[in-house]
């Protein structure tokens, strides 16, 4: 089987539900991403209750549902030298992903995520130990017998390092995968997503409805066909609709799967994991698709980004199911 290795920030999930009012009074973005400072973190968590507290962090989040599935999974991250980077280096090796990680005297960061009754997801965001990664401390160690590289997009506030790592993988021969990570992100760093699509930097790209509305101006089947033009492979989540999955040669659309949502945290990056297991495997891109609708279905039923083990049974036998349609 083909393996993958992803960057991305080391974090650990804090997860609350909120009242729209909570939400207001942040005087913050609903639904997006929005950078803290420590200061402002502590002032955050101390206006919330009944934390759940999971390692977490885009990328990690999609490499840990990757191996789950049965995928070779590498990841490379930066962490404190605290308990909370002790957690989440034994959390990576526990599921099953070869950890490439880094330590700092800076704390190791975390995201709240703050989930209203419609399920949707406000996230602040300190950074913490994770920003610190350096392009130094990167060698093609982890690429090497490697296939896929899967980059989050909030390394696009990263750009020296995003870069490095995307011309290491380049001259090895990867394939890369970027996925836009929220509105926010393309809002505040468009530069340097433009450079990457200019530079053809990018053969998989994925992005949400909102993200690809902003990225191309058109919404849905046309902003897919538009990133199309961007990137080998364009991906377009669309929520309780399903998928838009387009090639410049045909348009997939993959229904999502069915099941009460309590928390859509995680959903997006869990997508890809099961987007990923069946590509690494050179399946259909419909198949590909199928795969992660079923998984995007089963963390959203559960408040956070970790999908039981019973879920990841289910998921095992969806797996089989599709690979032996396919023999």
């Amino acid at each position: 089987m083909k393996q993958a290795v992803g960057i991305g920030a080391a974090l650990m999930d804090l997860v609350t539900s909120v009242s729209e009012e909570w939400i207001l009074r942040q005087k913050k973005s609903k639904g997006g991403m929005n950078p803290v400072t420590w200061g402002e973190m502590g002032r955050i968590l101390g206006n919330v209750e009944h934390l759940i507290t999971i390692p977490g962090g885009s990328a990690s989040n999609t490499m840990i549902g990757l191996a789950r599935l049965g995928g070779l999974v590498r990841f490379v991250c930066k962490v404190g030298n605290d308990d909370l980077g002790d957690i989440y280096s034994q959390n990576l090796s526990h599921n099953g992903v070869e950890g490439y990680i880094r330590k700092s005297a800076t704390p190791t960061g975390r995201v709240l995520s703050a989930v209203t009754q419609d399920t949707q997801r406000t996230m602040f965001t300190y950074l913490g130990a994770s920003a610190e990664l350096l392009p130094t401390e990167i060698s093609d160690v982890p690429f090497r017998h490697t296939d896929v590289l899967y980059l989050e997009g909030y390394l696009a506030y990263n750009p020296t390092l995003l870069l490095h790592c995307i011309n290491i993988a380049k001259v090895a021969g990867l394939e890369v995968a970027f996925d836009c990570g929220s509105f926010g992100v393309i809002q505040e760093r468009r530069f340097i997503i433009d450079k990457l699509i200019e530079e053809k930097s990018i053969d998989i790209l994925i992005a949400n409805e909102d993200e690809a509305k902003i990225l191309t101006n058109v919404e849905e089947d046309l902003a897919c066909m538009e990133m199309a033009k961007m990137a080998k492979i364009a991906i377009v989540k669309i929520g309780k609709k399903g998928s838009i999955i387009c090639t410049k040669d045909e348009i997939i659309k993959i229904s999502a799967v069915g099941a009460k949502a309590i928390d859509t945290t995680g959903a997006g990056d869990l997508w890809a994991s099961g987007f990923l297991y069946g590509y690494l495997n050179d399946w259909p891109l419909e198949k590909c698709g199928e795969l992660a609708s079923a998984i995007a279905s089963e963390v959203i039923q559960v408040m956070g980004p970790v999908i039981p083990d019973a879920g990841y049974e289910r998921l095992i036998k969806i797996r089989d199911d599709i690979a032996n349609s396919l023999k």
